[in-house]
């Protein structure tokens, strides 16, 4: 039976189980609640109905705009993983890679504007910016998130669209169990067809909370993850396209195929992958609290985050000899007997060609990450005075590398068609599956790799607190911050020649897959390291890789930070007002060292450079509560979000051949900045309830984005891709919230909704394509969010949907690859079964309706740049309390 059949049928049945029995519950077992006015009387809650309390609780007592997510029980938070969990708060929006939420785009403005933090910490980071990837953060050690939207000066400067703040588990403020125990399998029916793969996972974590007194409390959590994601892609490699590039001289080098005068944009080629995933991730978690009376208190906290990614892939590429027509080279070739073409407003969308190249490829991918965080608070009170002190370390480290052994052959004829749909259809006259392409006059090998990547940030804070008698000043504050980060990167690689006279390879080492969904010849899966083996013995080692130079960078980054925060309180205006006013000082200094070439056939030569920037940013804040249960907000702020580490390095190449072209980093960046207005409006109508309405405006003075432009190095023009300072825009938004459970219907009060829906209207732009921008990373102008739960007795239940409009993305580690993340709607299913007060059984599934990730380029929706096809996950788990 086809898999996606039978999980089809599995999701529905589980459906179809589920309501009726959810609906009988709700209609014969609920009791009638007595209606109150205001405040509604406390009632025992727990599960889903807790977290939305504890949530709002967060939100309706913070002094600024916030969002939050929050659990004072272990592993009570519906999602896997956190990231999962912050995809569904109001403006935010998650970028999936393979299957998982991942990193985090806010009202608008991409993942490089979002500050990430641990405890109000900085940290670093296993990507080559300052991206926080969430979805390493299990669920189960996190005790709540907290996402500012606006800024005061006592917050770490850094974030332009939010500062996201994951907390930890704080002893001495538990109630709950002592031991907590969670596992269960999970399955991915992506891949269950992938010939010798095995889709089964699972989940396990394990928690201990210690009050050993009053005065010391310890926490420990454990967790082990495998996710056995395999899935299939289809990648396109974009086009020789005039409009992406300057206009001098570009059309000379796009090509006229029909001579009327104008250049017609070719694709460079594409590709189908198939990928047989092995995630492993591991976890440990570590809180201690000592608080020996009420004006002193001690904390140490520290979070370890182990992945190994593995991937057997499978590769097939079609085009790269001859589809992409740079300077007229291929006019032979689309104009030769028997070859046709067509040409749509400029762009070839179908053509035969003769002797196009098929390339087969059978590799390996192998990435580990590790993280270390910890961190040390103190904080004294007296009777007017308070001192916080907290020093903090992070490290975060990467180590990836992919081999690979391919074939190329060159089939009479090729025809490729993107008219049909998002997918084209490709066919040759070879078939890309033949083992007579792994003859060994066809083979060529290559290691990219070891890379590795390390980023280390110490940082030491001290803030002094004092209250204050006067009739409107509460409360002072001033502190101070420092922080110094280092993040290094360097690339190992080797591409050695195929040894003459090598040994046939056997045709058990290898599989044949047809890829659902796509028409496409099938491709072709293989035994990696025997292949590698029979066919180049030890010439493919790690070990015999070298160095590349250009790869070789290092940024160093010194940051000094002042604020000084005034906290007022008040009557005269409304029931009672509450605010601060304050400034933070940002001072910066960077060294970025790399390596760079003075043309494209000389040395690489070693350079450094240093700069300095300091920003002054005053910020206020003012909340009037109307009533006992709303709330009015107003916000406002200079907020600067520092630049991407890797964009600052001081490295660049150069192309020893044509097309003459480059990339470099530029350690002159300036910062983001942007000026920021910010209202909000609370109705905190019942428990679990909220109606809430915010609007914000962003003026972006300064925004970061690569460009290519016409650079001259002793004579010779390069087309050279750097980032580059330039204006950005204006950026308006909306958010509104509602939630409730439905306590006005008795049949239905065991329901409830959590909803949100995002606008945002922006007139930030990237800089390419020259003459039709990508808009600004991040801007999704539709997102929304709505959740039906239940909740009563032992069973709770959770349906979710969660959509976004087209966003621009940047896609792997690449800060010049944008592409426009198309409109996806995800559903989620979550269940669980209370047998007795300590165990727990739940059941999920991810992403029901099987929707795919589609990316396209240049603002064409017909240049597609990606389709990944990830399916479904299914977790059942048994959480148990002692």
């Amino acid at each position: 039976m086809d898999t996606r059949a039978r999980t089809n049928r599995l999701w529905r049945h589980a459906l179809g189980y589920s309501a009726p029995l959810l609906l009988w519950n709700s209609v014969h077992a609920a009791e009638p609640q007595a209606a109150t006015g205001g405040i509604i009387e406390e009632v025992q809650v727990t599960g889903i109905r807790q977290s939305l309390r504890d949530a709002l609780s967060v939100k309706l007592n913070s002094d600024l705009v916030v969002d939050a997510i929050s659990s004072e029980d272990i592993g009570q938070l519906p999602d896997v993983t956190i990231a999962e969990s912050i995809n569904r708060l109001p403006g935010i929006n998650a970028t999936r890679d393979r299957g998982n939420d991942s990193q985090a785009v806010v009202r608008g403005l991409g993942a490089r504007l979002v500050l990430g933090t641990i405890n109000g910490r900085e940290v670093a980071s296993s990507e080559p910016d300052r991206n926080v990837r969430w979805e390493i953060y299990p669920s189960e050690v996190v005790s709540g998130v907290k996402v500012y939207k606006t800024q005061s000066a006592d917050l770490i400067a850094g974030g332009v669209a939010a500062t996201i703040d994951i907390q930890t588990l704080q002893p001495l403020d538990y109630e709950g169990a002592d031991f907590v125990v969670r596992g269960g399998p999970v399955y991915y029916d992506e891949g269950a067809d992938i010939p010798d793969y095995d889709p089964w996972g699972y989940r396990a974590s394990g928690s201990y909370v210690l009050k050993a007194s009053d005065t010391f409390g310890l926490v420990i959590g454990l967790t082990a993850q495998q996710q056995k994601n395999g899935y299939s892609s289809f990648t396109g490699w974009g086009y020789n396209d005039s409009l992406a590039r300057p206009p001098e001289g570009a059309s000379d080098f796009t090509g006229d195929l029909d001579g009327d005068g104008n250049p017609d944009a070719t694709p460079w080629g594409a590709q189908v992958s198939v990928n047989g995933i092995d995630q492993d991730r591991r976890g440990v978690s570590l809180g201690t609290q000592w608080r020996p009376s009420d004006q002193f208190e001690l904390r140490f906290d520290a979070l370890y985050s182990d992945v190994d990614i593995h991937e057997d892939q499978g590769q097939t590429v079609y085009g790269q000899n001859n589809w992409g027509n740079w300077d007229n080279g291929s006019w032979a070739a689309y104009n030769a007997p028997g070859a046709s073409y067509t040409i749509v407003d400029g762009t070839v969308v179908a053509a035969t060609l003769p002797f196009s190249s098929v390339t087969t490829v059978v590799s390996d991918y192998d990435e580990n990450k590790e993280l270390s965080v910890m961190g040390l608070n103190g904080r004294w009170s007296g009777e007017r005075w308070s001192v916080t002190g907290d020093l903090s370390y992070s490290q975060a480290e990467r180590e990836n590398i992919w081999k690979a052994v391919r074939t190329e052959v060159y089939p009479e004829w090729m025809t490729w068609d993107t008219r049909g749909g998002r997918l084209p259809t490709i066919a040759t006259s070879v078939d890309p599956t033949t083992l007579t392409q792994f003859a060994p006059d066809y083979r060529g090998g290559s290691v990219d790799g070891p890379e590795h990547l390390d980023d280390e940030l110490t940082a030491g804070a001290l803030d002094f607190a004092r209250s204050l008698d006067g009739s409107f000043l509460s409360s002072m504050q001033f502190g101070a911050r420092l922080s110094s980060r280092t993040k290094q990167h360097d690339r190992m690689e080797n591409y050695p020649s195929a040894p003459a006279g090598g040994v046939e390879i056997p045709a058990s080492l290898f599989r044949v897959y047809n890829v659902p969904s796509v028409n496409l010849p099938p491709v072709l899966l293989g035994d990696y390291d025997e292949i590698a083996r029979l066919a180049y013995g030890a010439a493919l080692d790690p070990s015999n890789a070298e160095e590349n130079l250009s790869q070789r960078w290092k940024v160093e980054e010194e940051v000094a930070e002042g604020y000084l925060k005034l906290n007022f309180t008040s009557t005269a205006i409304a029931r009672r007002m509450t605010g601060n006013i304050g400034v933070r000082l940002l001072d910066v200094q960077t060294t970025s060292d790399g390596y760079q070439q003075a043309t494209g056939a000389s040395e690489l030569t070693p350079v450094s450079v240093e700069h300095d920037y300091n920003e002054l940013l005053p910020s206020a804040n003012v909340n009037f509560n109307l009533t006992d249960t709303t709330l009015l907000r107003f916000g406002a702020a200079k907020v600067v979000a520092r630049p991407p580490l890797d964009e600052l390095r001081a490295s660049r190449t150069l192309t020893n051949w044509l097309p003459f072209t480059g990339n470099a980093g530029n350690p002159n960046l300036e910062p983001f900045e942007a000026t920021q207005f910010d209202a909000s409006y609370e109705w905190y109508f019942r428990d679990e309830a909220l109606l809430g309405f915010a609007a914000y405006y962003k003026d972006v003075s300064s925004y970061i984005g690569w460009r290519q432009d016409p650079q001259t190095f002793e004579g010779i023009t390069y087309a050279v891709a750097t980032p580059v300072n330039g204006d950005g825009g204006a950026i308006t938004g909306a958010e509104f919230t509602f939630q409730t459970p439905f306590f006005f219907w008795s049949a239905l009060e065991n329901f409830g909704v959590y909803s949100n829906y995002a606008y945002v209207d922006s007139d930030v732009e990237e800089f390419v394509p020259i003459t039709n921008p990508l808009t600004g990373t991040g801007f999704a102008r539709h997102t929304a969010v709505f959740d039906l739960w239940y909740s009563s007795g032992p069973i709770e239940a959770r349906l979710g949907y969660k959509y976004h409009s087209p966003f621009t993305v940047i896609y792997g580690w690449n800060g010049a690859d944008l592409q426009t993340l198309e409109e996806e709607s995800v559903l989620d299913l979550s269940t669980s079964y209370q047998l007795t007060t300590g165990i727990q059984l739940r059941f999920q599934v991810n992403n029901l309706t099987d929707e795919p990730l589609r990316m396209h380029r240049d603002n064409q929706v017909n240049r597609i740049g990606r389709y990944d096809e990830y399916g479904r996950r299914y977790l059942v788990d048994v959480t148990m309390k002692f």
